[in-house]
């Protein structure tokens, strides 16, 4: 009988979505995203995936914020450190990508399509705001498209492939499987296929247990079945749809970019450490073995971290 693979475990540590008035631990800064990204890899975090913020916690691309946290968190441990090419929205197509070129990371989300990517309602959530950027930059998504053209997506899988840096495919929304399945058949994704499912962002494919089954049971027959996936799990549901998707035979992520929440009571996580924790506790009460970083890097083809350019 052969053994079950090692469950690899990925902490995405602040997105671009929430901002620092809706939590006191939220990292903000470049200093706090870099702690937190260590803290996670320490707690059993074999991957981070990471944004970059400005010292006022306003998302932004820029090569000096990405290096600072990316060498900082280098410096500190072994883990996979994943970078976004999704940006911040009001970020053109040629600020997201150009962050591969740049630093040549082992894994960096790529999108499945466009989309209606809005999260005003969040709005909600800041009361008194601690910036001002953080209310305009909110409301603004209730008009705002997430581009992501054909032209975009081979742009951004080419770069990738010519970087040996691991695509992975953040699906929104069913037909994405679909534009994934067209760059398959043309050569143009020549990597294993790692799936990052995005459900419940308003524009995009619902947080339910059967839309879940549903998009792995089409990701397997158009991509094959030997394609590697997981899900982010946005808000106070994320440790039973992490968990859920380890049963389901995929990877797990947990992190501040996709919930602030330590529990469904709205009790707010210190940090992505505990985030980490909680979720490696169940997975282990559950006998899953967790993978390391270089397990990790194994399991997906990586290059390894030596071949970075940070």
């Amino acid at each position: 009988m052969a053994k079950p693979k090692k469950l690899i475990i990925s902490a995405a540590v602040t997105g671009a979505i929430h901002t620092p008035t809706m939590s006191p631990y939220f990292p903000a800064s470049p200093e706090e995203i870099a702690r937190q990204a260590i803290d996670a890899a320490n707690a059993g975090a074999a991957v981070v995936h990471i944004h970059a913020r400005r010292e006022d916690g306003m998302p932004v691309g820029d090569f000096a914020t990405f290096r600072r946290i990316l060498t900082a968190i280098k410096q500190e441990t072994n883990a996979v450190i994943g970078i976004t090419t999704g940006g911040a929205n009001g970020m053109s197509t040629e600020e997201r990508f150009s962050v591969i070129e740049e630093f040549q990371p082992e894994m960096a989300s790529a999108n499945g399509g466009s989309m209606n990517f809005c999260y005003h309602k969040l709005a909600s959530h800041l009361g008194q705001p601690k910036h001002d950027w953080e209310l305009p930059y909110v409301t603004r998504t209730y008009d705002n498209v997430f581009k992501n053209t054909f032209q975009d997506m081979e742009y951004c899988i080419r770069t990738m492939n010519r970087c040996g840096t691991l695509p992975e495919y953040e699906v929104f929304d069913y037909g994405q499987l679909s534009n994934l399945a067209y760059f398959q058949k043309e050569g143009i994704i020549t990597q294993p296929i790692y799936i990052q499912f995005v459900p419940g962002v308003m524009g995009g494919f619902p947080m339910r247990s059967e839309a879940m089954l549903f998009m792995i049971d089409q990701a397997k027959k158009l991509l094959g079945n030997d394609i590697q996936y997981s899900t982010v799990a946005g808000g106070r549901r994320m440790f039973r749809y992490s968990t859920m998707m380890a049963l389901l035979g995929g990877n797990v992520r947990v992190g501040m970019e996709d919930g602030l929440y330590i529990n469904p009571a709205g009790e707010l996580a210190v940090s992505n450490a505990a985030q980490v924790q909680k979720i490696r506790g169940i997975l282990e009460a559950l006998d899953y073995e967790i993978a390391t970083p270089q397990e990790a890097r194994e399991l997906l083809h990586l290059k390894g971290g030596e071949h970075v350019n940070f």
